[in-house]
């Protein structure tokens, strides 16, 4: 995929942000209170949330809730469309070094069924479709802070909904610990340590991005800063992709992430090697992702400069999953056509005689048909023997896959 929906913006060379605080969109919301939130359910597609919403009135589209992301946006290619009215033209860079270009978005906005009262702004149309492979559905657009900032927003990954309180009355009375954020354009930014193996631990900034994937990612100035990527520490070879394309890097562990109170042991976590994107930025030690913050109940309060950690009963298990070396991506209609992206050398996937390009047509004797991408992904977590049936082009082979621990 997409191990990241990390999306920062430009015009010009500058943030977009400031572009835009001179603008004319007026939001508005739908009430909730503390007594009475707005529920509303989520999908979890390859760890990410998934919203269903309408874009002036369209048929249900799928859009990714992220908070390292500010504003929302839309697909570009379903913008046109739709229809929707267009001007401008902005680039659009995140984790990897690429950019792609896209448009403001005017008079448009977006619903969420029944969330009766509310819309707000759809602001930006950028080419983000092609991430649609690494979700293995439709991925139609963008949800940031600009939604989040105007509730308490409390997401429950275990019963999979998000309940919106009213920011103005809510009064938090649970086990959770209050941890002091700012908003940096949007994105919560948090005090946190991480403490190397065989190291002492290091304090730094970093952004909560329930729009990643992965677990713990340490950005590349500061990976060289600390010398974290020594000879003694056993890594692979990161083989992930952002909104920027693919990301130079390793993949190895720390000791312990330190936030609050709250210390997760022996993380998996991308040392980054990026020299241009969002891995690259020197204003951040890293990202934590939703492999992290989905062993909590997190409660999102922008208003009060917060955030509230909330321990489920997954926070003590440990990132013991196993590696197939792997990357798939889905094609088709439907998307239950998987194909091998990228391959890891050395691997399970490797030593099994897998190769780039090779599709995925039944695992078990059960057709691909009968999968979805995520659950696919899932399985090849676990540490098993699988009979995979590969088309390679005009070929169909057999073989067995031995997802391991790698790290």
């Amino acid at each position: 995929m997409i191990s990241q929906v990390l999306v920062f913006l430009f015009v010009a060379g500058s943030l977009l942000t400031s572009a835009l605080h001179s603008g004319h969109h007026v939001t508005q919301t739908a009430s909730a209170t503390s007594a009475n939130p707005v529920v509303i359910p989520f999908e979890l597609a390859n760890r990410h949330i998934i919203l269903k919403v309408q874009v002036n009135h369209s048929r249900p589209l799928a859009f990714v809730l992220d908070t390292g992301d500010q504003f929302a946006i839309i697909d570009l290619e379903r913008a046109n469309e739709l229809k929707l009215e267009l001007g401008g033209e902005i680039s659009m860079g995140g984790a990897g070094a690429a950019l792609s270009s896209g448009s403001f978005v005017r008079e448009t906005s977006f619903t969420i069924p029944g969330f009766i009262g509310f819309s707000q702004p759809v602001t930006l149309a950028l080419p983000i479709a092609r991430m649609s492979r690494g979700l293995g559905l439709d991925f139609d657009g963008i949800i940031g802070s600009d939604f989040i900032k105007e509730y308490v927003l409390e997401l429950d990954y275990q019963t999979r909904v998000i309940k919106l309180h009213d920011k103005n009355t809510f009064q938090y009375t649970g086990p959770g610990e209050s941890i002091p954020i700012q908003l940096n354009h949007g994105h919560p930014i948090l005090t946190a340590s991480v403490t190397p193996l065989g190291g002492a631990p290091i304090e730094g900034k970093f952004v909560l991005d329930i729009g990643s994937g992965a677990a713990l990612a340490l950005y590349s100035p500061f990976v060289t800063k600390h010398e974290l990527l020594g000879s003694n520490l056993k890594t692979i070879k990161a083989f992930g992709a952002g909104a920027g394309g693919d990301i130079a890097g390793q993949v190895g562990r720390t000791a312990e992430l330190k936030l609050g109170k709250f210390k997760i042991a022996n993380p998996v976590t991308l040392f980054s090697q990026d020299k241009e994107g969002a891995f690259a930025s020197a204003s951040l030690a890293g990202n934590i992702g939703a492999q992290i913050v989905s062993k909590f109940k997190i409660f999102l309060d922008y208003s009060h400069a917060r955030i509230i950690l909330e321990p489920n009963s997954t926070f003590a298990e440990p990132f013991d999953r196993a590696i197939s070396g792997a990357r798939l991506q889905a094609e088709g209609k439907d998307f239950r056509t998987f194909r091998i992206k990228t391959l890891l050398e050395n691997s399970p996937a490797s030593e099994a005689g897998l190769q780039e390009g090779d599709i995925i047509s039944a695992i078990d004797g059960k057709p691909a048909s009968a999968f979805t991408l995520t659950s696919v992904n899932e399985l090849f977590e676990r540490p098993a023997a699988y009979k995979l049936t590969v088309q390679r082009g005009e070929q169909v082979l057999k073989v067995i896959l031995k997802p391991r621990k790698l790290i």
